[in-house]
C-alpha cells in the first residue's frame, strides 16, 4: 500500500469525470430500471466502442472527430433499431438486446485479432482508463451533460421511446471512452438498484455513486490496482451498505 499515487493532478479530473457521467447516468439508470431494459445500455456501449474500434481500423486519431462521429453514429443507429424492436417485439426485448451485446462485442474481437495490441484495446474499452483522463477532456463532457439533463428534465413528458433511446446512446458514446463499458454499467445500475423504494431516490443514487467512485480512486491508488474494477466494486458495496441501512432504519421506525 502506498500514498505516491493520491495525487491530485491524477485523482482530480478522474472524480470529476465520474461526476459528470453520474449526474446523467443516475437518472437515466432509474429510467431504465421503470422500463425494464436494463442492458440496453451494455449493448449501446460495445457498439459505441465497436464503432470506436472500426475508426482505429481506418487509421483514424483516437480523439479525432471521424473517430467520435463513428462512435456516436454507431450509437445512435443501436438506439434506433432497438426503439423500432420493443415497439414491436417487447415480449423479447431482454433476449435481442443480449444478443446485440455480444455480437457487437464479439464484432470487435474480430477486428483486433491481427493487431498486435488488440487485447490491450478491447481491455481499455471494457474497464477504461479513468486516471488517464485530462483537465482538457472534462469540458466536452460537461456539455454533453448539460445538454443531455436539459432534455431529461425540461422534456421528459415529450420523449417517447425513439427520443430517450437516442437520449440514451448520445450519454453512453460520451461517457463508454472515458471510463469503459464497465463503469458505464455500473454508474447507470447500481446507484438506481441501491437508491429504489426510498425517499428523494435521484439524490440518494447520487450519494451512493459519488462515494463509490471517491472511495473506489482514493482504494485503487493506495492498492495500486485498476481504478475501474475497483471504482465498480466500491459504488456496489456502498449501494448494498446502503440498502442495509435503509431496510434497518425503517425497521426501527
Amino acid at each position: 500500500m502506498s500514498v505516491e499515487g493520491l495525487e491530485y493532478a491524477i485523482l482530480g479530473p478522474a472524480f470529476i469525470a465520474g461526476l459528470l457521467i453520474l449526474a446523467t447516468h443516475v437518472p437515466l439508470g432509474q429510467e431504465v430500471l421503470k422500463r425494464g431494459i436494463i442492458f440496453i445500455d451494455l449493448a449501446i456501449a460495445q457498439i459505441a466502442g465497436l464503432g470506436v474500434i472500426t475508426a482505429y481500423r481506418f487509421g483514424w486519431e483516437a480523439h479525432g472527430w471521424e473517430v467520435q462521429i463513428a462512435a456516436v453514429g454507431s450509437a445512435l443507429i443501436a438506439a434506433t433499431a432497438l426503439g423500432w424492436l420493443e415497439k414491436r417485439c417487447q415480449k423479447y426485448q431482454e433476449a435481442l438486446i443480449g444478443v446485440t451485446f455480444i455480437l457487437a462485442a464479439t464484432a470487435s474481437i474480430l477486428l483486433l485479432a491481427d493487431n498486435p495490441h488488440g487485447g490491450e484495446s478491447l481491455k481499455d474499452l471494457l474497464v477504461g482508463q479513468i486516471l488517464w483522463i485530462t483537465w482538457g477532456q472534462l469540458l466536452p463532457t460537461a456539455l454533453v451533460a448539460g445538454l443531455i439533463l436539459l432534455v431529461l428534465f425540461k422534456f421528459k413528458q415529450q420523449l417517447n421511446h425513439l427520443g430517450f433511446y437516442l437520449l440514451f446512446a448520445i450519454a453512453v458514446t460520451s461517457s463508454v471512452q472515458l471510463v469503459g463499458v464497465y463503469l458505464v454499467f455500473a454508474s447507470l445500475i447500481i446507484p438506481a438498484l441501491g437508491s429504489i423504494g426510498s425517499n428523494k431516490v435521484l439524490l440518494k443514487g447520487y450519494i451512493i455513486g459519488g462515494s463509490g467512485y471517491g472511495l473506489g480512486l482514493i482504494a485503487s491508488s493506495l492498492m495500486d490496482l485498476p481504478s475501474g474494477a475497483v471504482i465498480v466494486w466500491s459504488i456496489a458495496i456502498i449501494a448494498i451498505l446502503f440498502k442495509f441501512v435503509m431496510r434497518n432504519g425503517y425497521k426501527n421506525n
